[in-house]
């Protein structure tokens, strides 16, 4: 009897050669390994996952809004041009309307706000009922970006323009569309914006000013 023959069979069922039955290993085993896997899958995911909800609580996404994108305004270090003042302009008042008497009322109004007043009076042929608009400041060259930027904050949407004179004297014609000047409040709120340092070029933040800086247009 061979020493592979199991005991009580009395070597009915007997076990010759040199072959032997080829042992598997238990297939429960495999499933441990995919199971195991699968969880760790899992869990990485559902950590991803935190972790973006995480970002997009705390303002870290993509739809961050633009105004916390925006670098702060610093202001530039030019100095920035002295301007006139109102006592230091001479402005002349003319009147390119239909209405009688409009620029008389206009010039006391400015003389009020410190304005110089010379001349007041109708406009001449080339202006009279030829302006759509609330006016034109007229005057030199060297006074638009001083004397004219002065005065066009007292007269919101006037046109500035320059002309041949060498006179530092500045011109207010008034057009069609003019009604008043501007409210004092507003006007010097314009004013002062004047005298303010400009932001950095680059700087993407508006400053709110009421007023803009005029650039003359040649007559």
């Amino acid at each position: 009897m061979s020493m592979l023959t199991p005991p009580g069979m009395g070597g009915k069922y007997r076990i010759t050669g040199d072959k032997y039955p080829r042992m598997r290993r238990p297939r429960h085993r495999r499933r441990i390994v995919l199971v195991s896997v699968a969880a760790v899958v899992a869990l990485g995911l559902a950590g991803w996952g935190t972790l973006q909800l995480i970002h997009v609580f705390n303002g870290d996404s993509e739809q961050t809004s633009a105004a916390d994108r925006k670098p702060s305004c610093k202001p530039s270090k030019t100095p920035v041009k002295a301007l006139p003042k109102p006592g230091q302009i001479k402005v002349n008042v003319y009147n390119a309307t239909p209405r009688g008497g409009l620029a008389q009322s206009t010039a006391d109004e400015l003389k009020k706000r410190g304005f110089v007043i010379g001349k007041v009076g109708n406009a001449s042929a080339a202006y009279d009922k030829k302006i759509p608009g609330t006016g034109i400041l007229l005057g030199a060259p060297t006074t638009s970006d001083s004397s004219l930027s002065v005065l066009g904050t007292q007269l919101k949407g006037a046109t500035p323009k320059t002309d041949t004179r060498k006179t530092r004297d500045v011109d207010l014609i008034l057009g069609t569309a003019f009604k008043q000047l501007t409210v004092p409040k507003d006007a010097n709120q314009a004013l002062a914006a004047l005298s303010k340092p400009v932001a950095d070029p680059g700087c993407t933040a508006e400053l709110g000013s009421p007023a803009k800086s005029i650039r003359a247009t040649e007559h």
